[in-house]
């Protein structure tokens, strides 16, 4: 199988390195090369940013025989007109450079959609494939950008307040990672603890007293959500 790749950032390096492993001829291109794009290609695989979409799809030669994917998690189909045959695989995993990319292509799960050969290149590096309608597809990056980037923005939370304190982010790294295993042991209703988990308002008080006024936001909305689950997890108790 021929892949051209357009875009040589971190997704496209990444997919472009998975597929050499498994042996795929793959080519890597510039999204102002397009016009190197030979018949002779199989899956034209678009890297680019969202908002590039459309504009490097419509350069791309329409062909009944090639495939047109991409990879952008919140994007549908539709971008991909007038090609005849189009999908996207966008992968649950954060890329990095160097390698480590491909590393994490390998066994990822992927949201895709359209063409049938989109699954065989899920199955070549080794990676889980989940089908989901355009309705759905909103909603399932939003759910990424939770797990992902807004876990980040939590631990650069956690960053301040523990600065504040005297101490690192690196001395709360350990617990945060416990928490993160027992979530996926026990699921977030049996792992979650602490003062919200109880009830203990008196603590929470004394926290929102304690820690800088540029968090107390974050920590209130933190705090709410852990009540609510909390509160969900008595009422499962009781039925």
């Amino acid at each position: 199988m021929h892949i051209v790749i357009i875009g040589s950032g971190r997704a496209g390096t990444s997919f472009a390195t998975a597929f050499r492993r498994v042996s795929f001829t793959t080519t890597l291109l510039h999204h102002d090369q397009v016009d190197l794009i030979g018949d002779d290609v199989d899956v034209v695989m678009l890297c680019v940013p969202d908002d590039a979409l459309v504009s490097v799809a419509s350069q791309v030669p329409v062909s009944d025989h090639r495939v047109v994917v991409h990879v952008a998690g919140s994007r549908t189909l539709e971008g991909l007109a007038p090609h005849p045959r189009v999908a996207s695989m966008h992968p649950l995993t954060t890329l990095l450079a160097d390698g480590l990319g491909a590393d994490r292509l390998a066994g990822a799960v992927y949201c895709v959609a359209g063409d049938a050969l989109v699954d065989e290149l899920v199955a070549a590096v080794g990676g889980v494939a989940r089908r989901l309608d355009d309705a759905q597809r909103s909603r399932y990056h939003a759910t990424a950008t939770v797990a992902a980037n807004h876990l980040v923005a939590l631990l650069a939370h956690v960053e301040s307040l523990a600065v504040s304190a005297g101490l690192t982010l690196e001395d709360f790294l350990p617990l945060a990672r416990r928490a993160l295993e027992d979530v996926a042991t026990y699921g977030p209703h049996e792992a979650l603890t602490g003062p919200a988990s109880r009830g203990d308002m008196v603590t929470i008080d004394a926290h929102l007293q304690a820690i800088p006024e540029s968090e107390r936001a974050t920590y209130v909305a933190l705090a709410n959500a852990a009540f609510e689950l909390a509160e969900l997890r008595r009422t499962e108790m009781l039925t």
